[in-house]
């Protein structure tokens, strides 16, 4: 489940976050190195506090400058955040040209599509700079049709 070069968990169901962190802790285990960038979440504390704790192994990274979700924001908000945004962005793709992770979790990196917020020149660029050792999962709501290409795997999370 946690072993295709390329994965998504996408749907409307709660727990794609929580299956991208099981994937991140069975790889930690196994010795790899792993790193989760979250993305339209806000900055909330509590929650970075305790992921904390699987530090070094697993390293997680929020690149909002305020607690509230990119989607709570106002528009002038928003904007502030779309450069907190890039620069998560930069630093994922400097992540992969660097292998400095074995496995890369871009947690709630489908809003960014969805939300127009990187291109499709952006995830190309991404994507290119993936080494062929190095295993991605993305997560989110809408599984965008420009990342499909990439995908080995596609998880569906649905609400009952």
């Amino acid at each position: 489940m946690c072993e295709e070069k390329v994965t998504v968990y996408c749907g409307d169901g709660k727990g794609k976050t929580t299956a991208a962190l099981g994937c991140a802790i069975k790889s930690a285990g196994q010795g790899d190195n792993v790193i989760m960038i979250q993305f339209l979440k806000g900055k909330r504390e509590e929650e970075l506090e305790f992921l904390r704790r699987l530090e070094p192994e697993v390293r997680v990274f929020r690149f909002s400058r305020t607690e509230k979700s990119f989607a709570e924001l106002s528009q002038e908000e928003q904007q502030e955040e779309v450069m907190n945004i890039r620069n998560g962005f930069n630093f994922a793709r400097k992540v992969l040209v660097t292998g400095e992770c074995s496995l890369l979790i871009l947690d709630e990196f489908l809003g960014l599509l969805d939300n127009q917020l990187i291109s499709e020149e952006d995830l190309d660029s991404l994507m290119n700079a993936k080494s062929e050792d190095t295993r991605i999962i993305f997560t989110g709501r809408v599984m965008s049709d420009v990342l499909r290409r990439y995908v080995d795997k596609i998880y569906k999370i649905c609400q009952d």
